[in-house]
């Protein structure tokens, strides 16, 4: 709910003023205010940590399908305000109107949808036989020395308890419902802390659910800029997991605190996607598939396929329908319907994505396309940029720019192009094209990465997702959510 002067924190049900005041959210495309965001206090954090501790108990004990029933009437309410919904979170992120819509808000309806379903949590274990003698536990022994038994055993799903989701600022709507639906579906309280540039998404979908009949306390979010809002919102003692989205660094800073107290946690961190182009590929399909780092969010999206490894018989062909690709691209308000290449997020994360293009330069890449600031009078805008000419040691090649920038890196054979492949800090997608369907299975289950795309940069948003090395810890989406977000309980009993 937002005040005369700004948006207002919920917390333990209640919409309240800030205490640090409110701070401007700005439009990446027109440099305009978009609203005036609550700057929270950590006594404000940690009250809405202890508001969802209180009503953590009577949500638990919530019967599954009235917690699904919120659900689905909250993805019907978004639905219903899919339209200004969309607006919003279009001036907040700067995405073009198919993807505000879709992607953002669309997408955050579906995963309400999806977690409105209940699903089994418990599943029965083949019972074991116990033989009388040396392998009896003692237990068994004390009952009946010397006697065989059967143990019978179920496993249950129990709900972790109090969750901080700490979300990014490229989707906030459907990395936030990714969290908060699968949480709340499975019993547990949370407590949301958006991004902040671009936190109003996040109180709207607040909104929805307080309308939705959710409980005072089992949802709250708090915002701010500075550091101290995460910082207590993770560390809190009433808070058992913590969901985060966003780089790595940041991760690892919160991975330290969670380990402290043995707290869970979930971590979706960076990326740095290989994109294997084989000779025998689709170029076409490919090209298509890693154009959508130029236009998809601006390439502000961990999952994209920024460094293309491509064998040297199709290399200066694709380098060259890459260019071709890129520089038809228009670049401009996210608003216009032809428009497919929106801002990125702000003027500080323009000037690092063009500091990695310069730096890209003088490594010995060469510019094949993009590379200067479009020529528009407002906005963070940077043009689709191809680096060509690229080696896997360059850093344009092994960090994440998170932008409209591509690297391509030469290859020869299979081997070498798996090796170039996994010679990366990160492993969250990969992507493999070849006409030889068992050659690009048999290669991306060589990738050391949470997924791997074959042929397409499409998802199934029931297979699981998540990170191998400094890409992330443990795996969401679909089943594989509710399972994140839950610890499993054996009771065993005698047959």
């Amino acid at each position: 709910m937002a005040g005369a002067d700004g948006q207002k924190l919920f917390v333990g049900g209640v919409w309240v003023e800030p205490d640090g005041g409110h701070y401007e959210v700005v439009d990446p495309a027109t440099e305009g205010t978009v609203g005036w965001a609550p700057e929270a206090s950590r006594d404000q954090a940690r009250a809405a940590c202890a508001a969802a501790r209180e009503a953590f108990g009577p949500w638990s004990r919530t019967p599954p399908e009235e917690r699904a029933a919120i659900l689905a009437r909250a993805a019907d309410i978004m639905r219903a305000r899919l339209l200004p919904y969309a607006e919003l979170a279009q001036a907040e992120t700067g995405a073009t109107t198919g993807t505000a819509r879709g992607m953002q808000v669309g997408v955050g309806v579906a995963r309400f949808r999806r977690y409105a379903r209940v699903e089994p949590a418990e599943w029965p274990i083949a019972p074991q036989v116990n033989e009388a003698g040396g392998g009896t536990s003692h237990a068994l022994r004390s009952a009946g020395a010397g006697r065989a038994g059967v143990m019978g055993a179920v496993a249950v799903r129990q709900p972790v308890g109090v969750v901080t989701c700490v979300t990014s600022y490229n989707n906030p709507w459907a990395n936030p419902a990714g969290k908060v639906a699968p949480a709340l579906a499975m019993g547990n309280t949370v407590v949301v802390k958006p991004a902040p540039q671009d936190p109003l998404s996040v109180y709207r979908m607040a909104e929805a659910l307080e309308a939705a009949g959710v409980p005072r306390g089992v949802v709250n979010v708090v915002s701010g800029r500075g550091v101290e809002i995460g910082e207590a919102a993770v560390s809190s003692p009433d808070v058992d997991m913590v969901s985060f989205t966003g780089s790595t660094a940041v991760g690892q800073r919160i991975a330290e605190v969670c380990g402290r107290d043995m707290r869970r946690q979930l971590m979706e961190l960076g990326g740095k996607g290989a994109a294997v182009v084989f000779d025998d590929a689709d170029l076409a399909s490919a090209v298509a598939g890693i154009g959508t780092t130029f236009s998809f969010y601006s390439g502000q999206i961990c999952t994209a396929p920024t460094r293309v490894l491509a064998q040297r018989a199709v290399y200066d062909r694709l380098v060259e329908r890459l260019a071709a690709y890129a520089v038809r691209l228009k670049v401009g308000d996210p608003r216009e319907p032809d428009t497919v290449v929106g801002p990125v997020i702000s003027a500080a994360h323009r000037d690092r994505v063009e500091s990695y293009v310069e730096l890209g330069r003088k490594e010995g890449a060469v510019v094949v396309t993009g590379g200067e600031r479009p020529p528009l009078d407002r906005g963070f805008f940077v043009a689709p940029t191809l680096l060509a000419d690229c080696t896997n040691d360059m850093r344009v090649a092994r960090e994440e720019i998170f932008g409209p920038v591509v690297t391509v890196v030469p290859f020869d054979e299979e081997e070498e192009g798996i090796a170039l492949a996994n010679d990366s800090d990160y492993g969250l997608i990969d992507y493999v094209w070849s006409g030889d369907v068992a050659r690009a299975f048999r290669v991306a289950r060589r990738l050391r990465a949470g997924g791997v795309g074959v042929n397409t940069v499409g998802r199934n948003m029931e297979a699981p997702f998540g990170g191998f090395k400094r890409s992330g810890v443990g795996r969401d989406v679909g089943s594989y959510a509710l399972h994140a977000y839950s610890e499993v309980q054996a009771i065993v009993w005698p047959g």
